[in-house]
């Protein structure tokens, strides 16, 4: 069977109740189904591709008795924003005088001066604005857009949905295919919850010149597919945050996965492998004080293997992350010690800390009752102060009882029980 439109222009739903997916805003007494039938209201509506937010603001628009304008936030600028808004002034001063609905897809893609446009016209009702975005509006959007809308989320379609867009193709006879168990599961699985994607694929089957379509025929006929990803998309660090937070909880397994997904979808291995350092610092710290050296040398043999027979080396340091002893604790020292630091005065140096390379200095005091660390059993002065004199001593590092740091506890408990022995043989 041959068609002039795209096959997910064809298939695309006309109502909510020949709409596919979004469960959660969709149906009886559901948030959109109930917008559908009240007066026209801004929203944003985020979700990766292919999941229907297009499609969602066309019925929308249709189901309001409303002037509608679609814009996109990549093809145009200025001059066309312009243009509509002083087409939906004067349609609201018309004898038929009714809201505009401003469609804008990617609206994240506008900077913010251009999204600042819209500001004056959506407090006066010129314009009622429906915005479409892949990016998290929270980061993308300025605020005083976000406070005059309502934010709705979309999720990639699952499994069943998926299967019911093949069955809708294949009832409409615009699929003239059989597709066995394993293939339909093969173009699911590319598919990755896009429908969009999913027609695509399923046009690119239906020119194959084979009625019963096999796993074999997809698999040889579709190229390798990259699972939702974006470089510089609200996804992206959504994986590097699973892959992270695997490693801390010590899921091997877990991290592996996160790790193959940011792979598959073309990160940079060695970008990821200055991430895997930072988890290295962050979250073993010195509790395994070999964690660190293994992630440089598993970025060093990437660096000279490439891929994909690089990819072992970070792989392996990923799960020696993960299943290594961990502390945060020098993380926390480091941001408790910085605050301390931004927070108060800055305190003159002890005379006793400071050098005295010259005579002047010597005869000021530099360094005088300065004791020699070496000079003591232990290679320590007990009771010796390092803080500045107006500063109240603090604990910005209490290592836990992990790896390196159960020895590091033992260490500091021996130097405070100098400490306190010393103190006892003064008080006699």
């Amino acid at each position: 069977m041959t068609y002039d439109k795209p096959l997910a222009e064809i298939m695309r739903p006309q109502s909510f109740a020949d709409f596919v997916g979004q469960k959660h805003l969709l149906g009886e007494n559901k948030p959109l189904t109930v917008l559908a039938n009240s007066k026209p209201q801004s929203i944003i509506l985020w979700g990766p591709p292919g999941v229907g937010k297009t499609t969602i603001a066309n019925i929308l628009i249709h189901s309001w008795d409303c002037n509608a304008i679609k814009l996109s936030a990549i093809f145009n600028g200025i001059k066309e924003i312009k243009d509509a808004l002083n087409h939906a002034v004067e349609h609201r001063n018309g004898i038929f005088a009714k809201p505009t609905v401003l469609f804008i897809d990617e609206i994240h893609s506008f900077n913010k001066l251009q999204q600042d446009a819209f500001l004056h016209h959506m407090e006066d009702g010129s314009i009622v604005v429906i915005g479409a975005t892949t990016e998290n509006p929270s980061f993308e959007l300025n605020n005083a857009i976000l406070s005059r809308v309502q934010v709705f989320v979309l999720h990639p379609l699952d499994n069943s949905e998926m299967n019911l867009l093949i069955d809708k193709t294949i009832q409409l006879n615009i699929f003239s295919k059989t597709i066995d168990d394993k293939a339909r599961q093969l173009i699911i699985d590319l598919s990755d919850g896009d429908a969009r994607r999913l027609y695509n694929l399923l046009e690119s089957i239906n020119k194959l010149n084979v009625v019963n379509i096999t796993y074999q025929d997809v698999k040889e006929m579709l190229p390798y597919a990259l699972k939702r990803f974006d470089k510089n998309g609200d996804n992206f660090y959504n994986l590097i945050s699973a892959l992270h937070k695997s490693v801390r909880g010590s899921d091997p397994d877990a991290a592996l996965y996160w790790f193959y997904r940011l792979i598959n979808g073309g990160c940079d291995p060695l970008y990821l492998g200055r991430r895997i350092l930072r988890i290295a610092w962050e979250d073993v710290g010195l509790a395994d004080i070999n964690s660190q050296t293994i992630v440089l040398n598993a970025i060093n043999t990437y660096e000279r293997l490439g891929s994909p027979e690089g990819e072992l080396a970070l792989a392996s340091s990923v799960v020696y992350l993960a299943v290594t002893a961990k502390s945060n604790s020098m993380e926390v020292a480091v941001t408790k010690s910085r605050d301390y630091v931004n927070n108060n005065p800055s305190f003159e140096v002890p005379i006793h800390l400071r050098n005295a390379p010259t005579k002047l200095m010597a005869k000021l005091g530099y360094g005088n009752e300065y004791r020699y660390a070496h000079d003591y059993p232990y290679n320590y002065v007990p009771n010796e102060n390092y803080w500045p004199d107006k500063a109240t001593p603090e604990q910005f590092y209490k290592p836990n009882n992990q790896g390196m740091e159960q020895k590091i506890i033992e260490k500091i408990n021996f130097l405070r029980k100098l400490d306190k022995d010393e103190s006892t043989t003064k008080n006699k």
